[in-house]
């Protein structure tokens, strides 16, 4: 991988990193646009998964052999350097987890069935993803809490005075995500810290779509929980990251039960291990925390501050040749700094779902649907929505190819 001294990435050198990019469709070569739903991943990271399987392979804290102590030190890396990457104190504070969705879950259950009751409330906002949304309500029902939204306004944006309302001394946990993954709205996580701790309660940011693309310090947030999916930023499926500060994480009960979360078993009882083990019970995702140590320290090399101006300069773009249509619905707010790398638009007279379709025929591919925010959209009055994510291997000449193809399928519904 190669970067440069300047503002700028080197985008070329950037995507002869990713193998899929050089995959075609017929004659045209792919244009991936979906990287909010996943992003690729470069030799680096597949080389580390590969590595682990052919050279390391053991289980982890289970073996005083070779194999198993080099497999225990990496893995146990891993967690160190994802605390570096985040901001976290350390190690303690870094659960491995699946993805943001099981993040979610294991605070809710582990934390929320214990924690709440009636006549406590979570507050949530109307852009959150199914994985807050639908954990949180599903708690209340079974705890008798009650769960309240912060509205958006029509630009995409929260309102904060609402938000003042909602939070007050009834509330216990205010789960909030920090990029939405249909409007790019940047919310202000940090006010909404201060607002959730000056009533006594917790605040939990999804960040799923904010750790891959911006510089991000859960301390200086002051986020009591913090999740992400290491598949966003480079990094393989099926590991994600709960942060936690220590001592709220010392003070829950594990939510998963087994091998490697204990220190002593009997048949009466059980102690629990130390943080983070405490809350990783079984065999975990070894090859895939070690390589989302890899992808960490790829988009580091990079710098995030850099993906972020990339991003926005994509995004910036795209939303300047979508001006030109009079029937292309943008949603979310204006560019700028609150706003994130991804557009989401309908076409007039054009299903979302058509229009994914017909874009494939040109090997662009894009996302289509709900996007795991279906009351979001009842709310803005659509069924779907279109959607073109960027990361650091796109370029405005793909941008230029989606709105070529864009053009066609308009045309072909006129």
């Amino acid at each position: 991988m190669a970067t440069t001294e300047s503002d700028s990435l080197d985008v070329e050198a950037i995507r002869a990193d990713f193998p899929i990019l050089e995959r075609e469709f017929g004659d045209q070569q792919l244009v991936y646009l979906d990287n909010a739903a996943t992003t690729q991943k470069p030799e680096q990271v597949i080389d580390a998964i590969s590595d682990y399987y052919r050279e390391t392979n053991a289980n982890v804290h289970r073996g005083l052999h070779q194999l198993s102590q080099e497999a225990s030190i990496a893995y146990e890396t891993a967690h160190d350097r994802v605390a570096e990457f985040i901001g976290a104190s350390g190690r303690e504070e870094i659960v491995f987890t699946k993805n943001t969705t099981e993040s979610m879950n294991l605070v809710a259950y582990a934390w929320g069935l214990n924690e709440l009751g009636p006549g406590d409330e979570v507050v949530l906002t109307e852009m959150e993803h199914h994985a807050s949304l639908v954990t949180w309500q599903q708690i209340a029902k079974r705890t008798g809490a009650d769960v309240n939204y912060i509205r958006i306004d029509e630009d995409g944006r929260l309102d904060m005075d609402h938000a003042a309302e909602l939070i007050n001394e009834n509330t216990e946990m205010v789960s909030v995500v920090h990029a939405s993954n249909v409007l790019a709205t940047i919310n202000p996580v940090g006010e909404l810290a201060d607002l959730a701790h000056d009533n006594d309660a917790y605040i939990f940011v999804d960040g799923a779509q904010s750790v891959p693309n911006r510089p991000v310090d859960v301390e200086a947030i002051d986020a009591d929980f913090f999740a992400f999916s290491g598949h966003k930023l480079c990094g393989p499926t099926g590991i994600g990251v709960l942060y936690g500060k220590q001592q709220i994480l010392e003070e829950m009960q594990p939510y998963l039960y087994g091998g490697d979360m204990i220190t002593k078993v009997t048949y009466e009882d059980s102690t629990w291990n130390e943080l983070p083990w405490k809350f990783e019970a079984g065999t975990p995702a070894i090859a895939q925390g070690i390589a989302l140590a890899e992808a960490v320290d790829y988009i580091d090399e990079i710098g995030m501050e850099k993906i972020q101006r990339h991003e926005n300069e994509l995004a910036q773009y795209a939303l300047e040749q979508f001006e030109k249509f009079d029937d292309i619905e943008v949603f979310g707010p204006p560019a700028g700094e609150h706003r994130g790398g991804l557009v989401s638009f309908n076409v007039e007279g054009v299903h979302a779902h058509d229009l994914s379709e017909i874009l494939n025929d040109y090997a662009v591919a894009i996302r289509a649907g709900d996007h795991c925010t279906q009351p979001l959209h009842d709310k803005l009055g659509v069924a779907a929505t279109a959607r073109a994510s960027f990361y650091i291997y796109n370029t405005k000449s793909e941008i230029d190819t989606l709105v070529e193809a864009l053009d066609d399928a308009r045309q072909l519904f006129a």
